[in-house]
Formats: C-alpha cells, structure tokens, sequence
C-alpha cells in the first residue's frame, strides 16, 4: 500500500487504524455524547439527524464554491433533462424530430434483435414505471403497452427464464420473496370460491380474465400462482399492541399493492395476463400458496414462518397465464420445532393460539379451513382483543425465536440446529427466554429510533 509516495507496512497500517479508532473514541460531540447517556437513542441528536461516519465534517459552506452574488433563479423551462424543457429549442425542431424517429426505430430493432440491455423485457421494466401504478385494485392491472403496441411479437422464453425475469422484476419491485405453483385440481381448492367482497370467483374456458357485478372470471389457461412476501418491521411488531405495531401490516399492504401494480403491467407488457387481487387479502389462500412455493412452513402461529424472516413476512398472491417453472415445498425444521417451543401461545393475551403437542386435523371454526392438519387459532378470541385494545396485536409474531434480525451470525447457526438436530429445540426456547428475545418495548422508545426504511433492518443492521 502507498500514500504519496511513501510505503506503509501492514503493522504501520494497523497502527495508524489504531489511533484512528483512539481518536474516535476520545470525540466528544454532542451526537457520541447524546447515545452515551441515552442507549435507546440511535440517531445523532434530538431533531432526529442520522449517525454518519466518523470522518463526515460539518461544514459552513459546501465544498463546490457559490457565488450568491451572480446567482440567479433559474427557468426550468430551458431544462433539457429528460422529461423537462424542449431540445427543439438549442437544435431546432426538425432536428429532433429526426432524433425521435431514430429512436423510436432503434427500439424496434433493439426489440428484435434481442440487444442485451436493450430487449423486450427491459423496455417493458421502463415502461412500468411510467405507467399508472396507483390504481387501488385491478383483475388485470394497469395500462402499458402490449408487444402490439410496440409493433413487435410476444417474448417467448423457457419457464424457467420467465421465472427467473419475474423474480428479478419483483425483488426491484419490493418483494422479499418470489416462487411459483401450479393451478391444478388440487391447487384449484386453495382459490377462494368466494372472494371477500362477496364476489364469485370461477374457472371459465376464456381467453381473458373478467369481472362483472357479481363475480369474477380466471380463465383455465391461467396455470400458475405467482406466490411473493412482503417483509414486516421486527422494530414495529415489538411495540404490540399498538398502533406502531399497526403501522407494520399497514405498511406491508401498501407495499404488496405497489408490487402487484407494477408486476401486472410487466406481464402484460411482455404480452401476457397476470390476475391480481381486487380486494385485500382476496383471490386465494396465499398463506398456501407462499407454503407450496418452498417460502417457509406452517407453524403454531398458524401462519407462515420463512427461515430468513421468521413470521414477518406478509403473503399475496397473483395468477399468471405465462409458463413458469414451478418450486417446491421446504421442511427447514419449524413446525418441529413449534412441536416443543409454545413460546407464541404461551404469550398470546387472548389465550388465542393452539397449545396442543401435535397439530389437528379439526377445526375451531368456520374461519379455519379444513383438509389440512394445523394448529388452528380462535379467531374469534384474536379479532375480539384487537377490537378491546383498538389495534392489531402481533404479540405472537414478534417474540417468536424466529423473530431476529440476523445481526449476529449465531443466529443462522441456531437456525441450522433446529432444522438437523430437534434434540435441541427445547435448549435453544429457553435460551430464547434467557436473553428476553422477543420482549415488548416502550412505546415511547420507537419515536426515539433512527429508523431504517419502512422500519425494515438490512441483515447486519444493530438497531
């Protein structure tokens, strides 16, 4: 290593990373100050402003040099930004005519001559978000160009390349996790026959889905679920019952509407139908769903817990008619372990969860459906406390083992215990207590945090 000119030997390196690390230490600025005296403080100071890095100054003035003096506002219109100003105005306007027809050429081309970078399916991820993605709601989603429109045929790939482009559209779209299922004659049974606005759902040889007044149509071309999760705050959950708490799944269906809009126009842009839920919650059981595609197992909670989120995960679901390569279901060792573990039934205020050994076949009420074994919950007893405590609760999610954040690498070691050696479930319960993983905190303490986004925590984040 050099640094102008002269040589620095490892052991000299060391050492002068030792002294920045001492001089760091003996700072006294107000933000080390501030989260020394408050641990539960994160953030540099009172009005909220994030840490930075020890080496980032503030400064009075910018390090680009102004001159205020001859600064002046400025007209956006003589912008030429993309999608601001008008270039006719610097090249005239038969010039960039000339410029428009020589793109509007290039992208046929591009199209057609599948230009790495530049092929179907990156003009249509473009083009999605441009397109009208606020809808609330749609069988068949938002407006976008067809393969018509443009002029160009279809994509065509192999099922395992369409799987693979859809994932990698709805990860940069905000899902945490993408798989796929066959509709069959058994997968059918996990379509709502009843949608929960009331509306019929059925099965019809027709080309396109539809709706009408009182129902709605997915045609039997549709063969594939395209089953996503949308990550929950572990911050949020631990502040349950509340309405912090609420801001956890409030968030998430928000989120899973801005992915389903914009998965439906990528589809449709490739020159395929991709059926959404109109109403929250609705189309199918997508707990199933996420279960079949390999996301994680059912659990105590009799909900889904993934092996790298835990229970925080929201599920949702869409139909697809482009072929896919379908997943497989996961055993990761958690139903055994809720087997043993009880911790989320033995902390549910409502005495709402199954406290059984073995899961049952029998259900507790028509809000379960049957044909599955489970460790089916009172419904009746979790929705009458949400209403008594005026939030959602989410008491169970949050001090589920499972519930971690990944900041230490023990974790993922705990993790792979559980799943080949369930001698040890009950040890790593009661090291789960010893360590008061999963306890409720203060209310008060969240408007304290320095949150990350949407209160989701990066797998090494410390918060």
């Amino acid at each position: 290593m050099k640094t102008s000119g002269y040589k620095v030997s490892r052991r000299d390196f060391l050492k002068l990373m030792g002294s920045a690390g001492f001089s760091f230490a003996l700072r006294k600025d107000s933000a080390a100050l501030i989260n020394d005296s408050n641990p539960v403080l994160r953030f540099a100071d009172n009005a909220g402003r994030p840490r930075r890095p020890w080496w980032v100054k503030n400064v009075d003035q910018p390090t680009i040099e102004v001159d205020w003096k001859s600064m002046q506002r400025f007209n956006a219109c003589n912008s030429i930004s993309a999608g601001r100003g008008d270039l006719a105005k610097y090249i005239g306007a038969a010039e960039e005519a000339v410029l428009i027809e020589n793109e509007s050429r290039q992208k046929i081309e591009n199209i057609e001559n599948h230009v790495p970078g530049f092929s179907l399916r990156d003009y249509v991820l473009n083009d999605v978000f441009k397109s009208d993605t606020s809808i609330n709601g749609d069988l068949l989603g938002p407006s976008i160009p067809s393969p018509i429109d443009r002029g160009v045929p279809i994509w065509e790939g192999s099922p395992e390349e369409a799987a693979r482009i859809i994932r990698i559209a709805m990860r940069m779209f905000g899902a945490a996790q993408v798989g796929f299922v066959e509709l069959n004659e058994n997968t059918k049974k996990l379509i709502f026959s009843t949608d929960p606005d009331g509306k019929v759902i059925d099965f019809e040889d027709t080309e396109l889905a539809y709706e009408t007044a009182d129902k709605r149509v997915i045609p039997n071309k549709a063969r594939w679920v395209i089953a996503y999760t949308v990550r929950l705050s572990v911050e949020n959950m631990k502040h349950a019952p509340s309405l912090i708490c609420n801001l956890a799944t409030r968030s998430g269906y928000s989120r899973a509407r801005y992915i389903q809009n914009h998965t439906q126009a990528f589809i449709k842009g490739l020159g395929y139908q991709c059926i959404g839920q109109v109403v929250q919650n609705g189309l199918g059981i997508s707990p199933a769903f996420s279960v079949l595609a390999g996301h994680g197992e059912m659990s105590r909670l009799n909900r889904m817990i993934t092996p790298e989120y835990g229970p925080m995960v929201q599920t949702f679901l869409l139909i697809t008619d482009l072929p896919v390569a379908t997943d497989q279901p996961i055993n990761a060792g958690i139903l055994e372990f809720c087997r043993t573990c009880k911790k989320c039934s033995e902390s549910c205020p409502s005495a709402a969860l199954n406290t059984e050994d073995e899961p049952s076949w029998e259900v507790q009420g028509d809000w379960n459906n049957q044909g599955h074994r489970a460790f089916f919950e009172n419904g009746v007893r979790c929705n009458a406390y949400w209403k008594e405590v005026g939030s959602s609760c989410s008491i169970c999610f949050s001090v589920c083992p499972f519930s971690k954040k990944n900041s230490a690498w023990v974790h993922s070691l705990v993790k792979a215990s559980i799943s080949t050696t369930p001698l040890l479930n009950s040890f790593f319960r009661s090291m789960d207590d010893a360590l008061s993983y999963g306890a409720q905190k203060g209310l008060e303490e969240w408007w304290l945090l320095d949150f990350p986004e949407y209160g989701l925590a990066p797998k090494d984040w410390k918060g």
